[in-house]
């Protein structure tokens, strides 16, 4: 499927995956979970019983496990929408460095050196 270009004609992009009709369906129960952490009483009710609370969403193994080793790439892999993967994500008080480095494979200190030399490049 990397040679073939998506619905709008457009090549995808190595090592990412549209989030169209397909990975909605896939990541409905984990990203329904993550959209209910907008409320405080529901942050709180998965922090003192996580299993409960996924199995009350209906999380696949695939999703619990991720949710499990609060792994950003296996939420995305497992159909994880982005914005809301953010809200279980501050449930752990990690930001985006935090996020963008589990997805680049380097340290949070690494991640933010890079972005502030790129923030520093001339003609940026």
């Amino acid at each position: 499927m990397a040679d073939k270009p998506h619905f709008d004609g457009h090549l995808p992009i190595p090592g990412t995956e549209p989030f169209d009709d397909t990975w909605a369906r896939k990541g409905y129960a984990l990203n329904k979970m993550c959209f209910s952490f907008n409320d405080a009483v529901n942050r709180d009710a998965f922090v003192a019983d996580e299993e409960g609370y996924m199995a009350k969403y209906g999380l696949n193994e695939e999703q619990a496990a991720a949710i499990r080793a609060r792994n950003v790439l296996q939420l995305l892999a497992a159909g994880g929408n982005a914005y809301y993967l953010a809200k279980f994500a501050g449930i752990f008080k990690l930001d985006m460095q935090d996020i963008g480095a589990q997805q680049t494979g380097v340290s949070k200190d690494t991640f933010k050196a890079k972005l502030v030399a790129a923030n520093n490049q001339p003609g940026l």
